[in-house]
């Protein structure tokens, strides 16, 4: 259950109600594609780092080890060994992502692994039976992920079958939890709006999906190719007809920047992979900026990555050490990098939740909306 706590402007604090814990929003889900963050940090790490949520993902799951397997095992959270929230995601924008390997009909969709080039076929119903296999807390229903720039036609049509999937996958939640033994009892279903950047195909899906009741509402198939205003322009449009009473889920989003105005914009969940895979190549965020640890200039730094940060590398490594660790090929780099970003995005958003709280985010997004892109 979500409870809306406090707003400025449309920026909300809020919090919901899960099986394994209250998540305080804005909140940044910490991507764990195959139940790890890939740069070696285990489910004890994200408790270092102020992780609230761990986020994995269906389709990669299913591939291997096999839903059925983690299911044996205890659910997801037992195979991981991390007892707060997760989300699942469906498994759509993976797929959408092989668009030379997939076909796609009313029935579901049809794709070759990425692994093995096995042909596999997913419907709507499998993909909620997996994430229930999976034991998460909140899944997201089956959709597809439109490429952009999109022709009108091919969207209006995509959108209205994203709709008629998204029936299947609430009615088949349903019947697992009536019908079996599920995993997780409390699971969560949360509709995704589709329509590209047309915003009549935006608002009429989102009205529609308004009207099913859902736990919550994301906001599918944005940063895959449009503008950054666009996608902006496309939040607001959508955000204006989303339940004040549900929470709202950016996917796929994005810089500090773009979470930062997404707040704005009235937004309460983001997830990106941009942190742990800019750690791993040594872009480093700082309450200044951005940084490259690769930089000669950095040779001989005895200074922490960021002197304001005060996470576990921060606490204990200049940054001489860092770039010497990415210079010499050790992995050990690659971890306390991502160790960094993530604890730098956790704390981001803990400071936007104080800052609602006290009524100052706009001061705060001034402050920082524009400072945070920069490059050092």
């Amino acid at each position: 259950m979500y409870k809306l706590l406090k707003t400025e402007g449309k920026a909300r604090r809020g919090e919901l109600a899960t099986p394994h814990g209250v998540i305080q929003t804005p909140v940044f889900m910490n991507v764990g594609t195959q139940a790890a963050i890939k740069g070696g940090l285990s489910a004890t790490d994200l408790k270092s780092i102020r992780c609230q949520v761990e986020l994995s993902n269906t389709y990669h799951l299913h591939l291997r080890p096999g839903e059925a397997l983690v299911r044996e095992l205890g659910g997801l959270h037992k195979f991981m060994g991390w007892d707060g929230p997760i989300l699942t995601d469906s498994g759509g924008f993976q797929i959408f992502s092989l668009a030379k390997l997939r076909k796609i009909t009313e029935e579901g969709t049809a794709f070759n692994s990425h692994i093995d080039g096995r042909r596999i076929f997913m419907a709507p119903e499998d993909s909620i039976r997996i994430q229930s296999a999976l034991g998460s807390d909140i899944a997201m229903a089956f959709d597809e992920c439109v490429a952009l720039p999109a022709e009108y036609e091919y969207a209006r049509s995509s959108c209205e079958r994203t709709y008629r999937w998204l029936l299947r996958c609430r009615d088949e939640l349903e019947r697992i939890k009536r019908e079996e033994d599920p995993v997780n009892p409390g699971q969560m279903l949360f509709g995704i709006n589709q329509g590209a950047t047309f915003h009549d195909l935006r608002i009429d899906n989102m009205k529609k999906i308004a009207e099913l009741d859902l736990p919550g509402y994301a906001i599918g198939g944005l940063a895959v190719g449009e503008t950054t205003q666009e996608m902006y322009d496309t939040i607001e449009a959508t955000e204006e007809h989303m339940p004040a009473d549900k929470p709202r889920y950016l996917m796929g989003v994005g810089t500090p920047s773009n979470i930062i105005e997404g707040v704005a914009r009235g937004v309460d969940f983001f997830d990106c992979v941009m942190p742990a895979r800019n750690g791993r190549h040594g872009h480093l965020f700082t309450w200044d900026g951005v940084i490259n640890i690769k930089n000669e200039k950095y040779a001989a730094d005895t200074a922490p990555i960021d002197p304001a940060c005060d996470c576990p590398v921060c606490r204990k490594y200049a940054k001489a050490y860092l770039r010497h660790l990415f210079t010499a090929g050790e992995i050990l780099g690659l971890r306390l990098a991502v160790m960094h970003n993530l604890y730098f995005y956790n704390r981001l958003m803990e400071r936007i939740r104080a800052a609602l709280e006290e009524g100052s985010f706009a001061s705060f997004r001034r402050a920082f909306s524009e400072t945070l892109a920069r490059r050092i």
